[in-house]
């Protein structure tokens, strides 16, 4: 869920597998971000045990689309501007070449997302999301700026991949949260900031198969967060079994990014940024309980 730069370094000398067509393009078109989004916010009211209005995985999943369109193409136009096509992957090639659909497209959603928010969402919900709003445009521009906002001194404790895992994860979970009462909340804060982690490790990972230095893996971090989750589920499994249950599933989702490090070498750079993601689908089961 995070865009990087350096060249990636595969094996080479062995067929790897690519990604099926559905899914090369839900990855290539920025559907994964959204699909995401809405499974996570669905599985956070479901684990808070509220029913969430249907226009709030809507609005997440334009705002989510409308993000990532975004921060494609605003880096390959800075890759292109500067002449270093090494920092483009596939999927900011693919959006650059199609920015005559995707411009428009991404203004459109952004138009539906702020209709929605002034139409249906209370006004005391939109208070509180304005907070998280307005990091998530802080954030934004820092990343896409030429110069950092963050103290050089902070930087290591500010990385993008865990401010995105932050953000994304804030704004999935806050619907539940506004609507939970006090005694879920802070077992919902727990299983948030499970959820953080897990978002950050997707990132994480993404970042080291896409460096040049093949020596760094997330194989550790992956396995490590399994083991937390398993501990969390078990503590939650009889107060929170919802919570519980869901805490479980990302643990399953941290496993399969563990497994795909494994495997990495057996996989395009699609297919395994494509499989990155949709591994992180997982807590979709708990929906269908």
């Amino acid at each position: 869920m995070v865009e990087t730069s350096p060249n990636p370094v595969y094996r080479t000398g062995a067929r790897r597998l690519d990604a099926p067509a559905p899914l090369r393009l839900w990855h290539l078109a920025s559907f994964d971000a959204p699909t995401v989004a809405v499974v996570w916010t669905l599985a956070f009211g479901w684990a808070a045990g509220v029913r969430l209005p249907g226009w709030i995985p809507v609005l997440m999943a334009l705002v989510a689309w409308a993000v990532y369109l975004g921060d494609r193409l605003l880096d390959a136009r800075a890759a292109l501007r500067r002449g270093n096509l090494g920092l483009l992957r596939e999927r900011h090639l693919f959006h650059w070449r199609h920015r005559r659909i995707f411009v428009p497209l991404g203004l459109a959603a952004t138009a539906a997302a702020a209709c929605i928010v002034v139409a249906l969402m209370p006004a005391v919900a939109r208070e509180r999301d304005s907070v998280l709003g307005a990091a998530a445009v802080a954030y934004f521009a820092g990343v896409h700026s030429r110069r950092s906002l963050v103290p050089a001194f902070l930087a290591p404790l500010f990385s993008k991949e865990l401010l995105v895992g932050v953000l994304f994860t804030a704004a999935c979970a806050l619907p539940a949260l506004g609507r939970t009462d006090t005694r879920t909340i802070w077992p919902l804060a727990a299983a948030l900031v499970f959820f953080v982690l897990l978002a950050w490790l997707n990132c994480h990972s993404i970042e080291l198969w896409e460096s040049s230095n093949p020596i760094r893996r997330p194989f550790p971090a992956a396995i490590s967060l399994v083991l937390l989750g398993l501990i969390l589920s078990a503590a939650l499994a009889h107060a929170q079994p919802r919570l519980a249950a869901l805490v479980l599933a990302g643990s399953v989702s941290s496993l399969l990014l563990a497994l795909l490090d494994h495997h990495r070498d057996r996989l395009t750079p699609v297919a395994l940024r494509a499989a990155a993601d949709l591994v992180l689908l997982t807590p979709v089961a708990v929906l269908f309980r």
